[in-house]
């Protein structure tokens, strides 16, 4: 299946490092021509630079970089004008940025609760909001939302995440059938265990990884490749049909109660 993404404007929200920076990379590979947006950039680029091409793919078009605060509505406003001046369009918008909020109900300050909701939430809805006309004139685009396996089983002491995590779900779904008519796509995505900062999952003591890894049906960190991977192929004409979903990308994260007893743990 040839999933042809060649000129395709490609925005990535967070994609200053991490699972968005390879996100941009992987949809730079497949030729599209990728605006990563983040709040900074490292030092050794400056608002509107361009990263070379990933290695894997020496002709890629450039990265382009614009700063936004994906939480600020005028923020929002002028990095989507800026994108649709520069490239006269956009046809795939990755909602990736977000931020982790930890702590029981009872000890979470009113402050963190709505900085959680303001970018993981808020973030999806002005961005979508921006993009959407753009895409309605074109008649074509696709939207593509983070979400999390915690949406679909949250943690203790994950009540901000979770909670936010979810609105993205139904979120996505009313907004699905808002667009259909222009025939854009809106999905949600869940990934499981990636590694990253924010977690630190591999940094945990083995006993600790162990029983993390122990919920998985393929037992393994996922990787951010795995997560880029579906949404290449939902940002392609051949996922044309599939709106208004969420998409488990967790490695069979609690498929079943014990899945490591497949494993002879």
């Amino acid at each position: 299946m040839e999933l042809d993404l060649k000129d395709r404007v490609v925005v990535v929200t967070g994609a200053a490092r991490g699972i968005g920076a390879v996100i941009a990379g992987r949809f730079a590979a497949e030729g599209a021509r990728v605006v990563a947006l983040d709040l900074a950039f490292p030092e050794d680029a400056s608002d509107g630079a361009a990263d070379p091409a990933p290695p894997s793919a020496p002709s890629a078009p450039a990265i382009t970089r614009v700063t936004c605060n994906v939480a600020d509505p005028e923020s929002v406003s002028a990095a989507v004008s800026e994108i649709v001046e520069r490239h006269g369009t956009i046809d795939v918008l990755v909602n990736n940025a977000g931020i982790n909020v930890e702590g029981s109900v009872a000890d979470l300050e009113w402050e963190r609760w709505r900085a959680c909701f303001d970018v993981n939430m808020g973030g999806v809805f002005l961005m979508s909001r921006a993009v959407a006309p753009v895409m309605q004139e074109a008649g074509r685009g696709r939207i593509l939302n983070a979400a999390s396996f915690a949406a679909i089983v949250p943690s203790v002491g994950s009540a901000a995440y979770a909670a936010s995590k979810a609105a993205v779900v139904q979120f996505t779904r009313v907004l699905a059938s808002e667009l259909g008519p222009w025939d854009i796509t809106v999905n949600a995505y869940a990934p499981g265990m990636v590694p990253t900062a924010m977690n630190g999952f591999a940094e945990m003591p083995q006993d600790a990884q162990d029983r993390l890894l122990d919920t998985l049906s393929l037992r393994r960190w996922e990787r951010p490749d795995d997560v880029a991977n579906l949404l290449i192929f939902l940002a392609s004409d051949a996922a044309g049909y599939i709106t208004g979903t969420l998409l488990d990308v967790s490695g069979g994260k609690l498929a079943t109660q014990i899945p490591a007893r497949a494993y002879g743990r």
